[in-house]
């Protein structure tokens, strides 16, 4: 049974892992099917876990995972930074990616975007791809609208653009537990293959849509 979207209002309400939406074969040869069950039924439950009992009887219960993100960075909560972060951030990135997904074919008012804001795609993938690259350890790299336009960023661990002032509206896991598996450590060639192959473009649309 599928998690909503957003979790907010009731104090009882407990974070909860959503389903993923499509089938642990789907994302193959880019995504294997042991990792999706690694990643999706194991890192993010434990991050799920950790999260609720983080929030449990906290200021930030009852809050919308957004606004916890947002106060947590604001506070310096490293450990709620990290696992509600890291709860929003893989709500999204399943949603981020599908089956025959990727490559340069974007949906109008995107494509439009990203060559006013970023260049053209061509260029978005060089900076997007050396962004994760070039991202020190575990984090992410992102597509973020700060300011009405669309921008590289990447970040360390669990955070995310939200605590940094932007509205994500893609992100890819540089966390090797993301991409060993399958590529054991390289990095760039898995970051190539997500952009090539993975990426569900509707979804970021519907996430540009909803930041400008």
């Amino acid at each position: 049974m599928s998690a909503p979207i957003t979790e907010k209002g009731e104090d009882t309400m407990a974070l909860e892992l959503p389903a993923l939406p499509y089938d642990y074969e789907a994302l193959a040869p880019y995504m294997s099917k042991e990792t999706l069950e690694y990643h999706h039924d194991k890192h993010h439950q434990a991050y799920v876990t950790k999260g609720n009992e983080l929030i449990s009887g906290s200021p930030y219960e009852g809050k919308s995972i957004e606004e916890i993100c947002k106060a947590a960075y604001k506070d310096g909560n490293a450990g709620v930074i990290n696992n509600i972060g890291q709860h929003y951030n893989h709500i999204h990135f399943w949603q981020w990616m599908k089956k025959g997904g990727g490559g340069n074919k974007l949906p109008g008012a995107l494509e439009k975007a990203i060559d006013s804001d970023l260049g053209g795609f061509d260029k978005f993938k060089s900076d997007f791809v050396a962004a994760g690259v070039g991202q020190f350890g575990s984090g992410w790299a992102w597509l973020a609208v700060k300011d009405g336009k669309i921008e590289i960023m990447k970040t360390p661990n669990g955070e995310n653009p939200l605590m940094h002032g932007a509205s994500p509206i893609l992100g890819v896991d540089v966390w090797e537990h993301s991409y060993y598996i399958d590529y054991r450590n390289a990095r760039p060639k898995y970051l190539e293959a997500f952009v090539d192959s993975l990426i569900n473009w509707d979804h970021v649309l519907e996430m540009y849509e909803a930041a400008v």
